[in-house]
């Protein structure tokens, strides 16, 4: 297996990975071999055809996905581990030609984490909550909102999010509105037309909405550990606890992970809020 890497201005990084012929055709062996044990063909029983009779009768193209299956995840992570790289995303693949008798080549478009700078974020976010500790009276004090705390913190943050990551984002945010669509029973022209946008205009408040939402994710998770804000068990058990149901309860226990990684977000929010 070969691999370069070409790293672009924004994060994207590229990788272009050679896989020899002779792997390949070792790896078409194995899948030869697995396909003969389930195949049926007229004259033989399951399994027993010859590798040759198997191989002319299969379908080339199964054959080459097959391939594909097992070699794209091996020579991806290989390639990864010889780079030293720690993506965050699952890999957008582009397989270029594929020849019998030559090397196979394909395209692996990932990222890793980017650099932020907080620069100022403490004072910045202090100019907001400063104003809900002055006392005024006759009124209660209005805590101040998490939407104005991360107006804020937009403002002093610096990173440079990869384009696939906004893609990415902006593909869920549409497809999440074409669902809302449909349940609403509209058309996707019928509901542009009622909120005056244009696609064009509406894939552009996506990509908006979706850097920003991004670029603040990474800031709480840069602050969580400058701070050395941490989750613990406890905390993670007593959320699961407080699950609607089994069935939620269940999912939440089997994403552990993903819990933890919420309920910190909620806690540096909390912490920005006490500024």
């Amino acid at each position: 297996m070969i691999s370069a890497i070409q790293r672009l201005e924004d994060g994207t990084i590229n990788l272009t990975i050679t896989i020899p012929w002779t792997r390949v055709e070792d790896t078409k062996k194995t899948v030869v071999d697995e396909l003969a044990k389930e195949v049926e063909l007229p004259g033989f029983r399951k399994g027993k055809a010859p590798k040759k009779v198997v191989e002319s009768a299969v379908d080339k193209e199964k054959v080459r996905d097959e391939i594909l299956k097992k070699l794209l995840p091996q020579t991806y992570l290989e390639a990864t581990s010889e780079h030293k790289l720690n993506p965050i995303v699952t890999p957008l693949i582009h397989v270029g030609a594929i020849d019998e008798g030559k090397d196979w080549q394909y395209t692996a478009q990932t990222c890793e984490a980017p650099q932020v700078e907080l620069g100022s974020y403490k004072e910045n976010v202090k100019k907001v909550t400063a104003k809900s500790k002055i006392a005024i009276p006759g009124k209660e004090p209005q805590p101040a909102s998490f939407e104005d705390i991360t107006k804020e913190l937009l403002k002093s943050v610096k990173v440079k999010i990869p384009k696939i990551v906004i893609e990415r984002e902006v593909q869920r945010l549409l497809s999440q509105t074409l669902d809302e669509i449909k349940r609403l029973g509209l058309t996707l022209d019928q509901y542009l037309q009622s909120t005056g946008k244009t696609s064009e205009s509406l894939r552009s408040d996506y990509e908006e909405k979706a850097s920003n939402d991004i670029k603040i994710e990474f800031a709480l998770q840069e602050i969580a550990e400058e701070e050395k804000i941490t989750v613990s068990d406890s905390e993670i058990n007593n959320a699961i606890k407080k699950a609607k149901n089994d069935d939620e309860r269940k999912n939440l226990e089997a994403n552990r992970y993903l819990l933890a990684s919420v309920i910190r977000q909620q806690k540096t929010l909390e912490f920005l809020k006490n500024l």
